[in-house]
């Protein structure tokens, strides 16, 4: 087991300094941050997450065949799907029913993927107390057919929190004396969630009179709930945002994740002598690259890169599940 590089004490203060800040700056400018953390940090955690996924990839998949061929398949099927989804919605003169009704139909695709991810991985596992997940599944299938909108919506703020998850899985199985602490740090969230939901509730709306403002405000579901507060909205969503991307970033790299995350000799898959080190150096590299194109389109043209790189970061949101139902 690798030592992590600090200490408990030193963790527990960084999560709650990290959250402290997060709540601050996320309340008080809320658009001007969103601006801020998106153009430092939206494509450095992609590429950190990448690589603790390739971490986590076996040389070979054995009894896992199944999975993860289902994993790829939904993985590639459902991000082509949604990426065209903008497409179909300019181009198409569809009505408001119809277009919620290609939306509720890929979020239903969605749920039946991670169900069946969720019933191959019990099988494996032999865990038949998994078997609640069907009937949940298909309760929120139910749901988002009345409606999809909303549910869309709440993919936006929920996928942040799965990053609390991962540090945990990961803790638990290489720190497993540091979860007490974290879990209690936890319970801090809720707590700051509440004190910016008081504080923020009766704000009034933020300006959103320019492309990007709007833009801001409409991703946080400002449109879908025109009785909130377009500043309680955007801020609680930059809060879960920043602290998903200090996951990412400082937590999982700090406590021995990836240590020398530069060195490609730490991947299981390039380490292996059935593995193929080229194959993932270059794929690390087209990653690297990818983030310094991210930063001159936000440079030059931020809110265009910005819809971009939303669209296409369903890639990385879908990614995320079959890997957090492995460690499991």
């Amino acid at each position: 087991m690798r030592e992590p590089r600090v200490r408990l004490d030193v963790f527990v203060v960084a999560l709650v300094a990290s959250a402290a800040a997060s709540a601050v700056l996320a309340s008080w400018l809320p658009l001007q941050v969103s601006i801020v953390t998106v153009f430092l940090f939206a494509g450095p955690h992609n590429w950190f997450e990448l690589r603790y996924f390739l971490m986590r990839l076996p040389v070979r998949f054995g009894r896992s065949r199944n999975f993860f061929i289902t994993a790829f398949t939904g993985l590639g099927f459902l991000t082509l799907t949604y990426i065209s989804l903008p497409l179909l919605y300019r181009t198409a003169s569809l009505t408001e029913e119809t277009w919620l009704t290609i939306v509720a139909g890929w979020n239903t695709l969605l749920l039946f993927w991670l169900a069946l991810l969720t019933r191959l991985r019990s099988r494996q596992k032999r865990l038949s107390d998994w078997s609640w997940t069907v009937p949940v599944a298909l309760t929120l299938a139910a749901l988002n057919w009345l409606r999809p909108d909303l549910f869309s919506l709440a993919i936006v703020y929920i996928h942040p929190l799965v990053a609390f998850w991962f540090l945990d899985r990961h803790l638990q199985r290489t720190r497993p004396d540091w979860l007490r602490a974290y879990r209690r740090c936890l319970l801090l969230l809720p707590l700051l969630l509440g004190a910016m939901v008081w504080q923020l509730s009766r704000t009034a709306q933020l300006p959103d009179d320019n492309g990007l403002f709007w833009r801001i405000t409409q991703h946080s579901g400002a449109e879908l709930l025109p009785q909130v507060s377009s500043h309680l909205l955007v801020s609680v969503h930059l809060f879960l945002e920043m602290l998903h991307y200090a996951v990412w970033i400082v937590a999982l790299p700090l406590i021995g994740a990836s240590v020398k995350f530069w060195d490609v000799k730490n991947v299981p898959l390039a380490r292996h002598p059935k593995g193929f080190p080229k194959l993932i150096a270059a794929m690390l590299i087209v990653a690297i690259a990818i983030v310094v194109a991210l930063w001159l389109g936000l440079s030059t043209d931020y809110a265009t890169t910005r819809d971009v790189y939303f669209t296409i970061a369903i890639a990385h949101v879908l990614a995320e599940a079959p890997f957090l139902l492995r460690m499991l």
